[in-house]
């Protein structure tokens, strides 16, 4: 794991950005203190927030992202009983 300030991430984004691809972290700090931590997408811990989650879904391509840019409304999820959806789908493919 790495540390860097804010202007020498700014510096050198793309050098950075190429480290968290191969799978290292990057903690940010702000005047010597940590402020954030860029790592990859593919390892996405349990209690990231939705936004997270679907930009790692997004980047194993099993959902397109919005191709506007802003922030994302917040949605609830619907729950619903019976079968997953997955397992219906299945079924019709045979």
């Amino acid at each position: 794991m790495q540390t860097v300030g804010i202007k020498e991430l700014k510096d050198r984004l793309t050098y950075y950005l190429k480290l968290t691809k191969e799978g290292d972290n990057i903690i940010v700090t702000d005047r010597g203190k940590p402020v954030a931590i860029l790592h990859n997408l593919d390892f996405v811990e349990e209690h990231a927030n939705v936004e997270e989650r679907l930009a790692s879904l997004g980047k194993r391509g099993m959902v397109r992202l919005p191709s506007k840019k802003g922030v994302m409304l917040p949605f609830n999820a619907v729950q619903a009983g019976g079968k997953p959806a997955s397992e219906i789908i299945l079924e019709e493919r045979r």
